[in-house]
């Protein structure tokens, strides 16, 4: 091989001497082997000029030698070894000129670079290789370039093919970049135990409701956080369902998320219409960050309603599948996200029927980077369609069916529930009673007597029967003292506990107090809330209130 007839040509070099002889920049002193260079003409009198050599004039071996990169030279099918510069002879050895590579360069067979010298001959075209990290320990980039080489003692103009392998040490880009990984794993592993510590470790199972959830973390840290859903148990039968999303990312998100999940289950007590509690909430979020906003959605089910009443702050519409496989979108009214400020929201209803079953998501399930998010909504319709069997069964179908993976882009809430259409044994648990009371002297009186023949009729054991014909008298009582026609008294059994509420046209809402001896009222609501397993009241919607209370029936009835 005849080194002295090879040249390179190094990417960059030409440039960086064309730009010397621009600036009138001497070369460095040249090695006894290298060109003089030529005396330039037309120079001030008496001043002799030596302008920068060519690239093409340097002794690429020299080069070579001398670069802290690492390079080696292989030419033919077999790639054998042409030359190894001695940076490269450092890191791996010394290496055999004539032989193959695969015997005598263990090392490119080990980082899988042999495959890719193959490909470089036959294509003729540079390939490269980022970070590839040797047994060393070292890390390498390497860059393979196609060039050709006359045959050593050949006067016939003899070529052969080869490839030059570059190799530069990035060992510390290498670690850098692993240290970053490992920080932001770091970050992702805390966002996401943060966020699960933060969601519901167990959801609340309402009486008239099959309930299921879903929460998976993207597959970055930076998709982790901010989304959240949750079941809250009213009283009366009431459930009220919630799921949000932060528009952030990572341990900021999920401690947003953490307060204002925190906030929504205190609002919740209050027994606030949806919009009402959207409408605390926004000027909270304001509070926590003004630079943080969340979408949501707070919905409502009443089993004597059959339907959801919701409220949405900027959040994708839930999605329902009645009895007959219909599915229904909830669209008006939403508003804008919490956190904005100065919007009123108001509240929309959808129905809920026995047999149908509710969808509510956050947008890392349907948005896509290729697709409109109507059409992520649309796909989700067709999956949910199709999608039977238990809540979890349809969580999971949903979230294969729209292509959710472990490594998605977002994190993703869903939940799921169902209003069961009950039928034979199972529907004899549940049971409704209602009674309209004009007012009057007799109201009192067909009260007791329209609530002892539906508890009895429902066969509850002598003591809870007695007390709930107590609680309905004084409910009763306390609405006709108190509130304004019209009025209703309504019962209500369970697989798990009575319910007895009593609902007028005043809207001032009772609370317990203590009577003193001399006293003729307000002891009613003192006695129910000393009988029953649970109290409350909340205003209702077209005008006045309703006062409810509960009894947990015995284990077997």
């Amino acid at each position: 091989m005849n080194f002295t007839r090879w040249s390179a040509r190094l990417p960059g070099t030409q440039r960086r001497a064309a730009a010397r002889t621009d600036l009138g920049i001497s070369p460095p002193q040249r090695a006894e082997s290298s060109v003089p260079a030529a005396r330039a003409e037309g120079g001030q009198e008496g001043t002799t000029l030596t302008p920068a050599a060519g690239v093409d004039e340097l002794p690429t071996r020299e080069v070579l030698d001398r670069i802290p990169a690492l390079v080696a030279l292989v030419h033919g099918p077999e790639h054998r070894i042409a030359y190894v510069n001695d940076a490269y002879a450092t890191a791996f050895g010394d290496r055999p000129v004539g032989e193959p590579a695969r015997d005598a360069l263990p090392e490119l067979e080990e980082l899988g670079l042999l495959p890719l010298l193959d490909q470089v001959l036959r294509s003729s075209k540079p390939r490269t290789v980022k970070s590839r990290k040797a047994a060393s320990g070292r890390s390498y980039t390497f860059t393979c370039t196609p060039v050709t080489l006359s045959v050593s003692g050949s006067d016939t103009g003899l070529k052969d093919d080869g490839v030059l392998v570059f190799a530069a040490d990035v060992t510390d880009h290498a670690e850098a970049a692993e240290r970053l990984r490992a920080s932001e794993r770091t970050q992702r592993e805390t966002a996401v135990t943060l966020q699960r510590s933060l969601l519901p470790q167990e959801l609340e199972q309402p009486d008239d409701l099959r309930i299921a959830a879903t929460y998976q973390p993207g597959g970055t840290e930076a998709a982790v956080g901010g989304d959240w859903y949750d079941v809250i148990t009213l009283g009366g039968g009431r459930t009220a369902l919630v799921i949000g999303d932060v528009m952030g990312r990572g341990v900021r998100a999920a401690a947003v998320m953490g307060q204002l999940r925190t906030a929504v289950r205190a609002y919740a007590r209050l027994d606030l219409p949806p919009h009402e509690v959207l409408q605390l909430l926004d000027g909270l979020a304001t509070e926590i960050d003004a630079m943080q906003i969340a979408t949501m959605v707070y919905a409502v089910h009443d089993p004597n309603e059959g339907s959801l009443v919701y409220a949405s702050a900027g959040h994708l519409p839930i999605l329902v599948r009645d009895e007959g496989g219909t599915i229904h979108r909830a669209e008006e009214p939403t508003g804008p996200p919490l956190g904005t400020g100065g919007w009123l929201h108001t509240s929309g209803s959808v129905p809920l029927g026995p047999g149908s079953t509710a969808v509510l998501y956050t947008d890392g399930l349907v948005e896509r980077r290729s697709e409109d998010i109507d059409e992520g909504v649309a796909s989700l319709e067709r999956a949910l369609a199709g999608a039977t069997g238990t809540p979890q069964v349809v969580c999971d179908r949903l979230i294969r069916a729209l292509g959710v993976t472990a490594d998605h882009d977002d994190d993703v809430a869903v939940l799921v529930l169902q209003h069961p259409a009950r039928k034979g044994l199972d529907a004899e648990l549940f049971r409704n009673a209602a009674l309209e009371l004009l007012g009057g002297v007799e109201a009192a009186p067909r009260a007791r007597a329209f609530a002892t023949g539906v508890l009895a009729s429902w066969r509850f054991p002598p003591e809870l029967h007695d007390l709930g014909v107590l609680a309905a008298s004084e409910l009763v009582a306390n609405s006709l003292q108190h509130g304004t026609p019209p009025m209703r008294l309504r019962l209500r059994r369970t697989d798990r506990r009575l319910i007895i509420e009593v609902t007028d046209g005043d809207d001032h809402l009772p609370r317990r107090r203590r009577a003193e001896p001399a006293d003729e009222a307000g002891r009613g609501i003192a006695i129910v809330a000393t009988i029953a397993s649970n109290w409350g009241s909340r205003r209702t919607p077209g005008g006045g209130k309703a006062v409810w209370c509960e009894f947990a029936l015995p284990r077997g009835d």
